[in-house]
């Protein structure tokens, strides 16, 4: 869509309408996320066994990334949203009729569906979002950037609220009145967007072929490789070890000492990713991408990743030097996971830029699916890292792990090429 000032209003009103349906959706699954983890390590889930409840949600994610693009490059962008609110709704209602009285196994297999079906929800709903950024946002001055900055930071920040809701619902409507009301929620929003989605967004071509989803260009490879690497490293720690060990350090064993550990976790979680949020939206101004070349913003990537790598390698030491956990390693550590959050989102937020920078407006939709495949592919290898490492290891294993992910992720960016826009068909 031509960024002209007679276009514009309209590209500005479809991003509006797409940003509220994205927020909706990652409200409903921060939330989801936080229930799941909370609920079922009180059901004495051992942390293998917790991060088994997410693999199919990152494994969906990576196969509906891979096709997602191509369905929207010949379906249009509004289908494959729709679908994935429409998809986020039913699983959650598929969550109530989860039975107390099923064994573990049974659980675990159940949930594992269900979250494997928020997977494809959630990235048919990003997979949309992103690439309507480089289709509406403005040419020029930095709009790009900018645009998918505010996208991405607000989502963030969105998904952080989801997860103190989801900690605030689990301790007082319990767990099945927390889906069905937040089930019944997205429900409304979905048929509120469907109504009003102003036009703006392509409507497909039906001359796309599936063959096109692998790409050609070295760029969009590279940074879908460190893509792995950064994403593996950020929920190694985040989506087990860290809660879970919080919660050790925490909760006394009563049930009101179990809800006090809820929120403090709920709350440092949704901190954090608030935080991250906020950096995201604010990379631009921070790195100064209005003032620089584009070359100078690829050049960037490996030195914020080779930064960001110390962070975790510094708090896998403290642990080490711990003789146990103590109120000066506790603070330490939320201190330490603010600054990651920090490094991390500049670190992301560039990334999610180039994406699009990387690639031409005819092939976005297939270029985006096809790196956040590899974004979700990161998540699976740091899902399952994070309890098998915590199990074996403990935090410091997680940690260290997660060191070693972003100093690949820097090797990994370290190819980029300056060349922009350069994908080829």
């Amino acid at each position: 869509m031509s960024a002209s000032a007679a276009t514009r209003p309209v590209g500005l009103s479809a991003y509006i309408a797409v940003t509220a349906a994205y927020w909706a959706f990652m409200l409903t699954d921060g939330a989801l996320r936080m229930l799941v983890l909370l609920h079922f390590h009180t059901l004495g889930f051992s942390p293998v066994q917790l991060a088994y409840l997410f693999v199919l949600y990152e494994v969906a994610g990576m196969v509906t990334n891979l096709a997602a693009g191509w369905i929207a490059a010949r379906f249009g962008l509004t289908s494959t949203l729709y679908a994935g609110l429409g998809l986020q709704v039913a699983a959650l209602l598929a969550l109530t009729a989860l039975d107390p009285g099923w064994t573990i196994a049974a659980s675990v297999a159940f949930v594992m569906c269900v979250q494997g079906a928020s997977g494809v929800a959630k990235d048919l709903a990003k997979m949309s979002s992103k690439s309507a950024v480089k289709l509406l946002a403005p040419a020029g001055g930095g709009g790009l950037f900018r645009w998918v900055a505010m996208l991405t930071g607000s989502k963030n920040a969105v998904k952080g609220l989801g997860f103190l809701l989801g900690a605030a619902l689990l301790a007082t409507l319990g767990f099945t009145g927390a889906v069905l009301s937040m089930a019944v929620i997205l429900a409304v929003i979905l048929a509120a967007v469907a109504l009003f989605m102003p036009p703006g967004l392509p409507r497909g071509r039906r001359g796309a072929k599936f063959s096109e989803i692998f790409s050609r260009s070295a760029n969009v490879n590279r940074l879908s490789a460190a893509r792995v690497f950064l994403f593996g490293a950020r929920d190694v720690w985040f989506v087990v070890g860290i809660p879970i060990y919080f919660y050790a350090v925490l909760s006394d064993g009563t049930e009101a000492g179990n809800r006090t550990a809820f929120f403090l976790i709920g709350t440092f979680m949704a901190l954090w990713i608030i935080l991250y949020g906020a950096v995201q939206a604010a990379a631009p101004r921070i790195l100064r991408a209005s003032e620089r070349s584009e070359g100078s913003l690829i050049r960037a990537v490996r030195g914020w990743a080779a930064g960001l790598a110390l962070v975790p390698a510094a708090l896998a030491l403290a642990v080490l030097l711990a003789p146990g956990p103590a109120a000066w390693l506790t603070g330490t550590l939320v201190a330490g996971l603010l600054v990651f959050g920090v490094l991390f989102a500049v670190n992301s937020s560039l990334h999610s830029y180039l994406i699009l920078a990387f690639t031409r407006s005819e092939r976005v939709t297939i270029d985006v699916g096809f790196y956040y495949m590899a974004n979700a592919g990161g998540r699976l290898v740091g899902t399952l890292l994070s309890g098998l490492t915590y199990q074996t290891g403990g935090l410091a294993l997680v940690l260290g792990t997660a060191a070693a992910m972003v100093a690949l992720a820097a090797l990994a960016s370290g190819g980029l090429s300056d060349e922009i826009g350069a994908s080829p068909a």
